[in-house]
This record gives C-alpha cells, sequence and structure tokens, in this order.
C-alpha cells in the first residue's frame, strides 16, 4: 500500500517510488531484463494497487514465469510481513519482512514499504515497487511469456485515450477514496468528498452506454477501477466517509462491477476478508478500536448484471484464464462466491 503525508490537513500520496523497468531486453539504464522465474511479485490481497497486479498476472497467464510471495493483510508501521507463510518467511526469498529485500538494496531505505514490489530472487533485492508503471510494463514487455490467447490489456491504437481516462480515475477516485478518508479538517473533506461523487457521477454517465471503460474489451483501465469499486462498500464508504451513496445504489457502477467481478481473473483475486482486515485494524487513527465490522452483505456480487446488452467482449479474440493454481486461491470463507476450484460462481 503507498503511503501519504498531510499539505494544509489535506493528503498528498507519496508518489516517489523506484522507478527500475524489468524490459523486454533490459537495455536501458535503470531497466532488468525479463527472464522467466528471475522474480517475484510481493502482494497483499488488501491492497487495491497490489490487486491490479495480481489481476493482470492472472489475467496474462504469468504465473508459471513470474512467481508471487503474498502478505498478510495486516502490518506494523516498519513492513508488510510474510506472516501467512510457515514460520514467517516467505518461502522464495527466505525473508520475513519485504523491507528486507528493500535494505538488501537500498540500506537505510527513507521511504515507506509498499506492495506490490518485484524482487530479483538471485540477489534478494527489490527491482521496483511502481505500481502504475508494473502493470503496463507486464502487459508490454513480458509478451513471449504470456499464455496463448491472453488479452492486450494496453492496445496500443486505444493508449491516448486509456491514459487520459486512468488518470482521472487514479486521481479522482482510486486516489480520491483516500483524501476523504484522511483529511485532516472538515473543509478539506468536503472538497474531497464533492470530487469523489463528481467523478464517479461521470462514471456512471459514461458505462451507461459502453460495458467497458475505453475499447469494447477489458483492459488495465477496467482492472485500475475494478479494484477501488471492490473495497467501496466493504471500507470506503463507512470506513473513509465517502457516503453519499453505497456502490450498490449506483445502478451503472454496481453492473458494471459484478460484470467485472464475475469474469475470470476479477471477482476469485477478492479477498473481502483481507480487505476489511487491513483498512480497519491497521488505520488506528481512523478506526481506534481496531473493531472489523461484520458486513456488509456480499450476496449480491453474482446477481444478474445485463451489461451483455451492450456489447463487447471480455477478451475480445483471446480466451478467459483457467483456474488458478490451488496455493493462490482465495478462500471461500474469505468470498463466498469463490469455489473448491479457485473460480467465481453465481
Amino acid at each position: 500500500m503507498a503511503g501519504g503525508t498531510y499539505v494544509e490537513d489535506d493528503f498528498q500520496r507519496d508518489t516517489t517510488y523506484i522507478e527500475d523497468r524489468i524490459t523486454s531486453d533490459g537495455a536501458g539504464e535503470h531497466e532488468w531484463p525479463v527472464e522467466a522465474g528471475r522474480y517475484r511479485l510481493v502482494v497483499a490481497r488488501a491492497c487495491p494497487w497490489a490487486n491490479r497486479a495480481i489481476i493482470v498476472r492472472r489475467l496474462l497467464g504469468l504465473e508459471d514465469v513470474l512467481s508471487m510471495g503474498i502478505c498478510g493483510p495486516t502490518h506494523d508501521a516498519d513492513s508488510w510481513t510474510f506472516d501467512l507463510d510457515p514460520g514467517g518467511l516467505d518461502p522464495v526469498l527466505g525473508i520475513p519482512r519485504l523491507k528486507d529485500a528493500f535494505e538488501q538494496r537500498f540500506p537505510g531505505y527513507p521511504r515507506g514499504i509498499t506492495v506490490p514490489a518485484v524482487v530479483d530472487v538471485p540477489s534478494g533485492k527489490v527491482v521496483t515497487n511502481d505500481f502504475a508503471q508494473l502493470t503496463l510494463d507486464l502487459s508490454t514487455q513480458w509478451r513471449e511469456h504470456q499464455r496463448e490467447g491472453a488479452p492486450d490489456l494496453y492496445p496500443e491504437a486505444l493508449r491516448p485515450e486509456m491514459d487520459a481516462v486512468m488518470k482521472r480515475v487514479y486521481t479522482e477516485v482510486n486516489n480520491g477514496v483516500y483524501r476523504c478518508g484522511f483529511a485532516g479538517t472538515q473543509r478539506s473533506y468536503e472538497e474531497a468528498y464533492d470530487r469523489l461523487f463528481t467523478a464517479l457521477d461521470w462514471l456512471e454517465e459514461r458505462l451507461a452506454t459502453q460495458r467497458y471503460l475505453v475499447g469494447d474489451t477489458v483492459t488495465e483501465a477496467d482492472v485500475r477501477l475494478f479494484t477501488t469499486l471492490a473495497r467501496f462498500d466493504a471500507v470506503y464508504h463507512g470506513h473513509f466517509k465517502c457516503n453519499r451513496r453505497k456502490l450498490s445504489e449506483m445502478p451503472v457502477l454496481w453492473a458494471y462491477a459484478r460484470d467485472l467481478f464475475t469474469t475470470p481473473g476479477f471477482g476469485d483475486t477478492t479477498d473481502f476478508v483481507h480487505v476489511k482486515s487491513h483498512y480497519y485494524e491497521v488505520h488506528r487513527d481512523i478506526n481506534p478500536t481496531g473493531v472489523v465490522p461484520a458486513g456488509p452483505d456480499l450476496s449480491g456480487w453474482t446477481e444478474p448484471h445485463g451489461r451483455e446488452a451492450l456489447g463487447g467482449r471480455p477478451f475480445g479474440d483471446g480466451t478467459p484464464p483457467g483456474p488458478p493454481s490451488e496455493g493462490e486461491r482465495v478462500p471461500t470463507a474469505h468470498n463466498p462466491h469463490v469455489g473448491p476450484d479457485g473460480l467465481v460462481h453465481a
């Protein structure tokens, strides 16, 4: 999860990340070469920014060439930890804390330890935690390792429109919920609240006549919006005071979110227990007791959405990913719509 600071009581996200990239040839300065089996993607299912990487990796079928380490949903002020693994150690990296990979490369690393992060397994050094560039590179730089039938999540012809849409989604929605939740004054909260719901109204209008955010197939733009929508009623509506309406009370966005949720790669990577545990237990400045709410009711996520009437095909000429590997499946107890095969079932 990316950190932030306060400037005159307004939340400002720290957007200074390790800007190294993993590219097809690794020829540029601060570039590392794509190599199957060399890197490990470290995530936390609770984090929306990491959830993007989980979804993209799964849609593209990169599981066999880019392993994944999963941190627990809570962390201290210092680092994400591998408390879900036996002995509290990541089985590939052999470390208890993600911070160890950052320190291995940058002793005394002064910034936040964030997920997602990619670690070079042979050296144990972090490569990058630039979450926005990371997923685009999985689409564009790892093509030779993608599964047959993998979708093009960042089609070249749509990039100008996608970049503009994704920028607004990031500033006003993905980050907008945090501006509401961490506002330090009534004024800054109300301004953030107005900005957020202005953007959600824009999305309601845009998606009323088209199935996906840009083009007629699933793209990176949909991935980036989905992870915020999936957390909206469970966390942002109450915990972050984004309470003009629940997602389930915004008919277009609710149908759009359900459409994606039932698309392989989206709902089956959503862990509602981890999501709620992280926000309500870690954010003690907002929720001092650490009590995690029992709700909301999750039964509506697989109700018919009717979005097929708008046309479009989720994977275009490609195919959906198969079931996730057993070790990467979200437990049914954490998402009631995930079956024993790891896929979402209505």
